[in-house]
């Protein structure tokens, strides 16, 4: 409960860069927690989630994810350089691709070229492709229907990558149809997608 809380306080922390408040009270903390609450953009807690949110923020601090400090008349709360490494792996952790109501018919191809010497970001790109849904043609070579050029474009920044070490084609048709129905939970979604598109709905 408490990993899954701080994930969520890391993630607003970059998404806003810097929360203040007014350190008017020894109950900081607190403070902290109200200001969660109520901020708009921020709604993954409830009332009464204010023990948790406290929890989460000392556990934060003292693994180095966050520093509290005070600001002249605030107390400010950002994330470390340790913080952000963090909730870059949350990301990639979460990354998914998202199907669809119709596809449109289009094939993604991915194809990498990262040499021997990075062996092991290598093989966590292709690990990685491997539980997004990717099916592979060949070792460097992987397929999926649905879009997905955010991902790849994190998972390049993530891996620390370029367009030249990693390319998406857009392709229509895969001539050995028997290698694209051996995609079979992906597949099952495009027959799907298919009887809707050519009901019209």
């Amino acid at each position: 409960m408490r990993a899954e809380t701080s994930k969520k306080i890391l993630r607003f922390l970059i998404l806003v860069g810097v929360i203040s408040i007014a350190a008017t009270s020894p109950y900081f903390l607190y403070n902290l927690a109200k200001f969660l609450l109520k901020d708009k953009k921020f709604k993954y807690f409830e009332e009464g989630d204010e023990e948790k949110i406290k929890d989460a923020f000392s556990y934060l601090k003292r693994n180095g994810l966050i520093k509290i400090e005070r600001d002249e008349h605030d107390i400010v709360v950002i994330a470390t350089e340790k913080g952000k490494r963090r909730a870059e792996k949350y990301k990639l952790d979460d990354l998914e691709i998202t199907a669809p109501k119709i596809w449109d018919g289009l094939w993604r191809v991915v194809i990498f070229d990262i040499p021997d010497g990075q062996r092991i970001r290598r093989n966590a790109f292709r690990r990685k492709l491997k539980e997004l849904g990717f099916y592979s043609l060949q070792k460097s070579v992987w397929l999926h229907p649905f879009e997905c050029d955010e991902e790849i474009n994190f998972l390049r920044q993530f891996f620390g990558l370029d367009k030249n070490q990693v390319e998406i084609l857009l392709v229509k048709n895969i001539e050995n149809d028997i290698i694209v129905k051996k995609i079979k939970s992906v597949y099952k979604i495009l027959n799907k997608c298919q009887r809707k598109n050519q009901r019209g709905l």
